[in-house]
């Protein structure tokens, strides 16, 4: 019996820091847009931030894709992967999307990739899901609809719907390989080589899509614009590639390995608001009443899909090799079989 306590005891721990990184990584992802809109209104094409966003990260992270070269000989269909859906893909996809329809639709629209984490489990990994898990998700994307005031822009256009609805299927893409491989132990693919060479893929691919030699490179040597506020473009971009990208994903990818994709999923529909409170704070867009109530519904459906998560029967490490692999003990929602 005391073994049972302290595994269960570890479990507890390992969900408890799951959530403080999934927390920590919707924040580092909700400031992307605080700091990129003021370089982009000084001149920068949107694109072109994003292709700075990732190619900045992946030089950050280089010397980890050179440490996990092996990697690319083990896993090269997942680092492939990670880099088109969970970089390039979510990117490209949604801001082509919002060139068509509102932003606020298009971010409703891709918040709806938890719910296709969801699907996914249930009926191609063919694995039960608790009803907990669902009644989050349910919560989490009625409040969001409140967050980013849905009903205020509706004119819909069949083509920038589909390319939302892409962006929230490499948003799903990216819960889900962020979880490929942990059911290995120690010989799970270290998380920090993944996001390595998923930037290395993402850049490749987004130097294709966003074509940065036409890009306005002396707007970077100058100052943008934050509430009346000169800020130097080069702090923005710092705050982009190291906080809104290198941290956010180191900290997202570690919290699925220790939670789950769906649970992590919800918790993450906190980015959008973490980002309309950033925006209040420090680009002045103030909030209104229903924001504010849909902020807190999204936060009760994150707490009701995180609760539906038991401890682990029993510790386990999610990669070897770093303190970033240092994944320790888990939890995963109640799942009728093992891991496909």
């Amino acid at each position: 019996m005391p073994v049972h306590t302290s595994q269960g005891s570890h479990g507890q721990r390992g969900r408890g820091v799951g959530l403080v990184l999934a927390l920590g990584s919707a924040v580092a992802f909700g400031g992307s847009g605080t700091a990129a809109k003021p370089l982009i209104e000084a001149g920068l094409d949107p694109l072109h931030v994003v292709w700075l966003r990732v190619v900045g990260a992946a030089v950050v992270m280089l010397p980890l894709a050179v440490r996990h070269r092996d990697l690319v000989r083990r896993r090269p269909a997942l680092l492939v992967g990670f880099g088109l859906f969970a970089v390039a893909g979510v990117q490209a996809f949604y801001f082509a999307s919002i060139s068509r329809i509102p932003v606020g639709v298009a971010l409703l629209v891709e918040y709806l990739g938890p719910a296709i984490v969801l699907g996914w489990v249930r009926f191609v990994q063919r694995r039960s899901v608790t009803p907990a898990a669902a009644v989050g998700v349910v919560l989490a994307v009625g409040g969001l609809a409140c967050v980013v005031e849905i009903w205020s822009g509706l004119s819909f256009d069949p083509l920038g719907l589909l390319l939302a609805l892409g962006a929230a299927c490499c948003q799903a893409g990216y819960f889900v390989l962020s979880d490929q491989g942990s059911e290995a132990g120690a010989e799970a693919p270290d998380p920090l080589g993944v996001i390595a060479y998923g930037l290395l893929v993402g850049a490749a691919v987004l130097t294709v899509v966003a074509r940065p030699w036409g890009m306005e490179w002396e707007v970077l040597g100058g100052a943008a614009r934050m509430d009346g506020t000169a800020v130097p473009a080069w702090l923005l971009l710092g705050w982009v590639v190291l906080i809104a990208t290198v941290l956010a994903y180191v900290t997202g990818v570690v919290a699925v390995r220790r939670l789950s994709p769906q649970v992590a999923g919800v918790v993450g529909c906190l980015e959008a608001v973490v980002a309309t409170v950033l925006a209040w704070v420090l680009l002045g867009e103030h909030l209104g009443v229903a924001q504010i109530v849909g902020g807190l519904v999204v936060l009760a459906g994150a707490f009701v899909a995180q609760r539906s998560a038991p401890a682990r029967r029993a510790p386990r490490k999610v990669a070897s090799g770093g303190e970033g692999g240092d994944g320790g003990e888990g939890v995963e929602p109640e799942l009728s079989v093992g891991r496909g």
